[in-house]
Parts: structure tokens; sequence; C-alpha cells
């Protein structure tokens, strides 16, 4: 055995002898003007045997790779400039190359020829990069087409998720660009301007203030400009007419100069596009909208900074829309008894919908150790609504009631937050003071008409008609103000004190009135439907946290204590007060740990309170569908939230491959939900109110149980045999979610499996095409009734091409086949939706294009979708958008002037 370990020893050391590693590193900048490049690919091959690994330059250009002692040929390349090679030696001593400049291409240094293949990206700690220039789009492709070519970023449901999760915001070299609205903010860049992605999870304004990680994450995806693609002016204008009187101008510009940019965009349409699309075929959302919408729309995006001081940043948008909308419901209802309980409706609306949002990001650094940061948002919204529906409930033993209900609604609302903070840093560096203040103020106010025929099959058959006017005016103010001081207690270690203090404040006034006849006009107050409410919630909270972190390792634990209390106050019809409190402690952990520079894992756990919305604690009955009644319940507690999720991803750069897996889930105490009473047989519920047989009342409450469980992987390499890139996914989540149907507990069990594959081609700029299927199974299961158990199983299969034929002429296809099995009688299970063009290319370097485009070619578009809640099972079909050709003429505006700065670089590299 001593001989055996000595042997093992002798080889170790052996081993060590002979595969010493070295670092090599080093900064690739422009020629020109100094300026960084971001993205750029470095390539090490190996003398010997031609091995090669490779990395993508970070936001300051720099580089830094591993490999062992020897010879190697460096290779750097970046698209729009010449590649350049050397030779270098790696001893045992880290090697700095300093500065490699690279010359623009419009230069004749041509005498190096790179062969190697560009690199796709890497994984730099928490951020997944990669290098635009390894993908390629057509010319004039958006940044949506080039980012859904990258692994894990796919269009789901009309939303951009990265590595199976919402990206929630899109950074243009750090800078927001048009707030939340990602599928905007994709829409209007393009593709051509982008040197390299990036995807992660941007921390809260407060953790980058004070260095102390509050665990609060955005998904985010930040667009690295080229260099000399910084200043100019480009962007796309469209404008067609087709038949059955379709039509939709639009464009998008942006006003690029260094540190300050502009983006303009404007669209008005009645072909349901509800953001401007680059997308020829106008699929551009990858989703059915619903009904039939007409879209006007302005928005300004304006990004500026002075003498690295000084940020501002900003959105506004205006909006008008018109949807009308036709849908098909059918619910099936869990019930202790096995009646077969089934309420089927239809319904028609026109919704007209103004609204202002304004979004400011303002951002002070008087000196390094001051920082001042200001956020407010602003949204104003009015809402008309005309509707109409009828609906019925059948059992088994025949048909129970019906309804017939017109309406008239005009609904306000008014919202108003900012966000303020202010960091301070000491001498001592870790040592920081922080504070913060959120503020908020909403109103809305409703006014209804609502007339009503509702006819109830009993044993004495009645009948009921209603003519009312109802009143909603509804005020919120919230405030919260924190203050924390972080300390360290070493090199790696720091810890944090915090505490804090926030209220919430609502007052609702809803009025209902009958019509009298005699004095034509609604002056009958319904009490027992009328109510004026108002709650408090005051919450303080006091925290410690403590934050261990190394290049490998990163460790935080935080315990918060909390103690809220909820008043909730009744003033009509008769008083009523309820005064509460509650004392929770609030755990919180993370830990990352970085194997290497390509793969990494991270732990996170998190708990929180969450209070009941003034609409769940308001004891009013909402006969808004006669029906169904709802109402709120004041007795309700605040819901606690555990939340856990582990994530492993990596990449690796010398073969493009990409892995990433995700474990997460939330379990909920006390989950506010609801307590559904369907009557068997005539029940007074309050004074005038009776809820007939086959009616139900929704009423909502705490219950525990509910808990949701999800996993996700995926997995990305190239595909050399046809120039493409391949990607699969695969998911498995089980939710759980408890209610009450008459008093007996209910626990709807869903389970869901997904796959989900893709290839994207990386042939060349004239053949360009994406195809996709995702499958996914699932398994309904009721406590209460086993018999309404259920399978059903979906696919959606997409083929997108795009093929520059010659001479300019451009033929595009996007087919989506819907596959659904498992639903609802009568109603459409499946559907080709088609959307074809072709075009020609005009003008000079072929900015222009005229095309012709046809949507829904087979008339077959449709949406369908299944809801699975705690007391039924739902199917909804919606009325949308069918066949229709247009004439469309396109014209991509391009016009960029040489250079920028590094001190735009210098200063992304500061935040």
């Amino acid at each position: 055995m001593q001989r055996i370990s000595f042997l093992l020893f002798l080889l170790f050391i052996t081993f060590q002898t002979y595969a010493q590693n070295s670092i090599v590193s080093g900064t690739i900048k422009s020629s020109s003007d100094d300026t960084s490049l971001p993205g750029a690919t470095v390539v090490l091959e190996k003398v010997s045997d031609a091995s090669s690994q490779g990395v993508v330059t970070d936001i300051e250009g720099k580089f830094r790779l591993k490999a062992d002692t020897g010879s190697y040929h460096l290779k750097v390349q970046f698209i729009g400039f010449v590649p350049v090679s050397k030779k270098i030696q790696l001893q045992q001593a880290p090697l700095n190359l300093g500065v490699i400049l690279l010359s623009e291409e419009t230069t004749t240094l041509q005498e190096i020829e790179v062969t190697a293949k560009a690199l796709a990206g890497q994984q730099q700690g928490d951020t997944s990069q990669f290098n635009a220039g390894a993908f390629k789009t057509a010319p004039d492709a958006s940044a949506q087409d080039l980012v859904e070519k990258m692994p894990g970023i796919i269009m789901q449901d009309g939303k951009m998720q990265a590595q199976g999760e919402d990206v929630q915001q899109i950074l243009i070299d750090g800078k927001p660009f048009f707030g939340k609205d990602v599928n905007a903010a994709l829409q209007n860049l393009p593709a051509e301007v982008i040197a390299s992605v990036q995807v992660y999870d941007e921390k809260s304004d407060k953790a980058m203030l004070s260095g102390f990680d509050d665990g609060e994450r955005t998904r985010t995806i930040n667009i690295i400009t080229k260099p000399n693609r910084r200043r100019g002016q480009f962007g796309k204008t469209t404008a067609g007419y087709g038949t059955d009187d379709r039509y939709m101008a639009g464009a998008s510009v942006n006003f690029f100069n260094e540190d300050r940019r502009v983006t303009v965009t404007g669209l008005s349409n009645n072909i349901n596009t509800v953001n401007y699309s680059s997308d020829p075929n106008n699929s551009g959302d990858s989703r059915t909208q619903n009904g039939i919408i007409n879209t006007n729309t302005l928005g300004v995006n304006f990004i500026n900074s002075w003498n690295d001081k000084v940020e501002l940043s900003g959105s506004y948008t205006f909006t008008h829309r018109k949807s009308e909308e036709d849908r098909n419901r059918i619910r099936d209802y869990v019930l202790p008894s096995d009646s077969g309980q089934v309420y089927s409706e239809n319904s028609s609306s026109t919704t007209r919908n103004a609204r202002h949002q304004m979004n400011v990001r303002f951002e002070y650094n008087p000196d390094e150790k001051n920082r001042i940061l200001i956020r407010p948002s602003i949204s104003l919204q009015d809402n008309i609504v005309d509707a109409y529906f009828t609906g019925e409930t059948d059992t088994d033993n025949g048909l129970l009631n019906q309804t017939e209900n017109t309406s008239n609604s005009d609904n306000y609302n008014y919202d108003f937050s900012n966000r303020m903070y202010y960091s301070h840093k000491f001498n001592k560096k870790g040592r920081s003071f922080n504070f913060r203040l959120n503020t908020g103020y909403h109103a809305n106010q409703d006014d209804r008409y609502r007339l009503a025929s509702n006819v109830f099959y009993n044993a004495e058959e009645r009948s009921e008609e209603l003519n009312q006017y109802t009143h909603l005016k509804r005020r919120g103010f919230d405030w919260e103000g924190n203050i924390s001081y972080t300390e360290p207690l070493s090199k790696h270690s720091m810890i944090e004190l915090e505490y804090e203090l926030g209220n919430t404040l609502n007052d609702s006034d809803k009025r209902t009135y009958d019509f009298l006849e005699g004095e034509d006009a609604y002056s009958l107050l319904d009490t027992a439907i009328s109510n004026t409410f108002e709650s408090r919630y005051l919450t303080q909270e006091g925290e410690l946290g403590y934050q261990y972190r190394t290049e490998k390792l990163r460790v935080q634990v935080e315990a918060e204590y909390q103690h809220a209390s909820l008043l909730n106050d009744q003033l009509f019809p008769q008083d009523y007060e309820m005064d509460r409190t509650f004392e929770s402690v609030l755990p919180s952990a993370r830990l990352v740990y970085k194997f290497d520079d390509s793969k990494n894992i991270e732990f996170n756990y998190r708990t929180w309170t969450r209070e009941p919305s003034v609409g769940q604690l308001q004891a009013v009955i909402d006969n808004s569908n006669p029906l169904q009644l709802r109402t709120g319940n004041p007795n309700l507690n605040q819901s606690y939230n555990n939340w856990l999720r582990t994530r492993y991803k990596s990449h690796n750069p010398e073969t493009n491959k990409t892995f990433y897996a995700v474990l997460q889930s939330t379990i909920v105490s006390d989950y506010i939900t609801n307590s559904t009473l369907i009557a068997e047989k005539p029940t007074e519920i309050a004074e005038g109110i009776v809820l007939e047989e086959g009616s139900q009342l929704s009423t909502t409450v705490n219950v525990d149980g509910y808990y949701d469980v999800r996993s996700y992987i995926g997995y990305g390499q190239p595909l050399d045999l046809i120039a493409s890139n391949i990607h699969f996914s695969g998911s498995v989540r089980y939710a759980r979610k408890p209610g009450l149907i008459n008093d007996e507990i209910n626990l709807a069990n869903a389970s869901s499996f997904r796959l989900g594959t893709s290839l994207s081609s990386n042939i060349s700029e004239h053949v360009d095409f994406r195809v996709s299927t995702r499958s996914s199974y699932n398994i309904v299961e009721n406590s209460l009734r086993p018999a309404l158990n259920n399978n059903y199983f979906n696919q959606t299969t997409r083929l997108r091409y795009n093929w520059i034929l010659w001479e300019g002429l451009v033929y595009r296809t996007d087919l989506k086949h819907q596959l659904n099995t498992g639903l609802s009688a009568g109603l459409d299970n499946s559907f080709l939706l088609w959307n074809m063009s072709i075009g020609k290319k005009l003008f000079r370097n072929q900015l222009g294009e005229l095309s012709i485009n046809v949507y829904d070619l087979l008339k077959q578009n449709n949406n369908i979708r299944r809801n699975i809640e705690e007391a039924y099972i739902e199917d909804v079909q919606s009325r949308v958008l069918q066949r229709y050709f247009m004439l469309t003429f396109t014209y991509n505006i391009r016009h960029f002037s040489e250079g920028t700065s590094m001190d735009d670089y210098e200063e992304l590299y500061r935040n």
C-alpha cells in the first residue's frame, strides 16, 4: 500500500512538473480612437498540436486566458476590424500583453488572415456574454432576431425569456432603454450595431449603491454596441395598406452621439401590432393577440450624461388603443358532489384605452464618495369598456340558471411612484451609509352602468331585472424609508445593519344605485352592495446581515425581524373596525461558487410577507356577473412566502457549448385564495341578496398548503454540419393551489412536463432560418372531485425562414402550428398560422424594400388557453385577426459617423 501511495505521489509530482499553467491577459482597443472593443474574440492556438481555446473580451475590452506553458499563436478578431495574429511564449509567470490595437477594415492592413472560428461567448461569473459576430442574421434584422439565436434565449408566450426566466429590462451599454418594455426595446435596435450581448441578474439600486446584496434581482439583457456605431442616425420606417382596409405605418429612428442618445418611435395600425415591429411578416411578438386591435402610439427614449457627474435618462409613451374581442368560456367546477356543474359564457367587448407613461432616472455623483439617485414614474390611463355577455350554468340534471348582461364603464387610473437613494462611502473601504425613500400615490375612479336579466330555474322559477349605476373611488398612498450601514470586518467580509419603516394607506368608497322609473334616475342606494372602507398597514423592520466574498466564493446571510400592524375600518353601511398585529422573522441566504471563469453555481433563499390588497379586504359584494358574486374579507392575514432557487451555468469557450440548470420552489403560508360557496338551494347571504341554486359567492380567505416546484435545464452548441446552432430545453413543474369549495378543502394539483428544441442558422446573411418546437404534457388532479382529473397535451412548432434569392429579391415565410388535445369539446384544438412575403430590395445599398405580404394564408388563426384554478378548470377561446394581404414599403435609415470616446466605457465600468 505504501508503494502504491509513493508511486501515485511521484506521478502527481511529474504531472505538476510537465503541466504547469500560465495566464495571458491584455486589452483590445481600436487604433483609430483608442476605444475599448468589448466582445472581441481572442484565441490561443498551440503551435505543437493546433489545439485552441478562446475567450471574449469584457466590457472594457480586457481578456484573461489560462493555458499550459508553451508556444502559441494569439489571434484576435472583431467584426468591422482587421484581425491580428502574433506568436507568444507562455512561461510559468503571468504574461500581460498590454494593449493590442485593431485597425478598422477601411485600412489596407490585410496581410494576416485569421481562420479561427468566432467564439459564441463565455461565462463571466454571474454574467453570460455572447459575441454578436458569431451569429449571422439578415442585413435588416432586429436585436430580437439576433438574441433569439443565442443559447437559452427564446420568445415564450409573447415574453422574452433568458435561461428559463422572463427578461424584465433591456440596457444599451449599461443604460436603460425603453424602461421595462422589453419587446419595444429589442424591436427598435438593428442587429448590425451590436457588438455583444450580456445576460445577468441586475442587483437592486440599493445593493449597487451599498455594495451589500439584498437578494432582489432583475433579469437583464445588456446590449453592448459597436464603437463605430455609436455616433449617427439609424432605424427603420414602414408603411403598408391591404385588403379589408388593413393598414400599418410606423417608424423607429435612433439619434446616437456618444453619451447622448435619443430614440423616437411611432406606430398606427389596425393589424394587431402593439409595438412597432421590424418583422415584415408582422409576427414580431411571437404570439396571437386577442381580438381586433387598433393601435396609435408615440414614444421617446432619452439618455445623456454630463461631466461624469450627472446622468439623465427617461422614456415617455402615449398609446391609444381600441380592441374588439369575442370569447367563449367553459368552466368545469370542482364540487364535493359529482353533479357535473359546468358554466359556459359567450362575451363580446369593445375597449378604448388611452395611456400616458413616463419613467425618469436621474443620477448625480458630486464626488467619489457620494451618490444620489432619483427614479420617478407616472402613469395616467383612461379605459372605456362596452361589454356584453350571456352565461348559463348546467348540471347533469339540466339548466340551473342563465344571465344576459350589458355594461358600459369608464375607468380612470392615476399612478405615481418615486424612488430616491443616497449613498455615502467613508474613507475606510467597505464602510458606507445609505438612505432610501420610496413613495407612491395611486388613485382610480370607475363609473359603470349595467343592465342584467337573470333567470333561475328551481322548484319555483324566478327571474329578475337589474338596472344599476356603480361609482367606485379608491385612493392609496404608501411610503417606505430605509437606512443602512455597512462595516468591513476583514478584507473579505462585512456586516450590514438596516432599519426600515413603511406605511400603506388605502381608502375605497363603492356606491351602487338602482334606477327608479318614477324619478327617471339612479337614485336608490343599494346598501347591500355598497361599502366605504379604509385600510392601514404599518411595518417596522430591523435587519442584520453578514457577507463573505473571495474571488471564487460569495456567501451572504441575513436575518430580519418584522413587526406589522393591519387596521381595517369600515365606515358604511355599518361601522366595523379590526386592528391586528403580526410578528415575523424573515431569514435569507445567498451562496455563489465559481468553479472557474466559465462555470458557477448559485444558491438563493428568501422570505417575505405580503399584505392583502384593499380589494381583497373590502367586504362589499361585486355583482358584475349575477351568477358569480365576489366579495372581500377584512379578517385576512398577511401571507408568508418562502422562495428557494439553485442555479448552475457553464459555457465552454473552446466548443461554444452552453449548459444551465435551475431548480426553484415557492411555499406560501396563509396563502390568499378563494372560498367558493356554490348554492345547492336558495341561500340568503346578505339582506336582500339571495344566492339561487347553482349560483356562487367567492370570498377571499387564508389557506395553507400552496407550493410550486419547478426545474429547468438547457443545453446549446454549434452544429457544424449545417452551420447552425442547436438548443435543447426541458422543464418539470408541480404546483398545488388550495381553495375552499362549500367549506371543504380542494387541492388543485397541476403537473407539467415540457421539452423543446430549436435550430437557428449561422450560414450567411442571405439564408436565415429558425425552427423550434415545444411540447407540454399536463396532468391536472383535484382532491375533491377525481372525476374531473384531466390530462392534456399542447405543442407549438414554428419555422421562420428568410432567403435573399437574387439581386435583392427576398422571400420570407413564418409557419406556426399549434396542437392541443384533451380540451373541452366544441373548441378548435389545432391550427396552422402561415405568414409569407416576397419583396425586392431597392436603392443604393439596398436600404429600401417593396414587398407583398399575406397574414394567415390558410385562414386558421386561433387562440385558445387553459386555466387551472382552485375551484374549476377553464378553457377560453378568443376571436383573433385572420387572413389579409398587404403591400408594404420599408426603408432602413443608416448614417454613421466615425469614432467614440473612451469615457463611455470607463463610465460603464464604474457602474
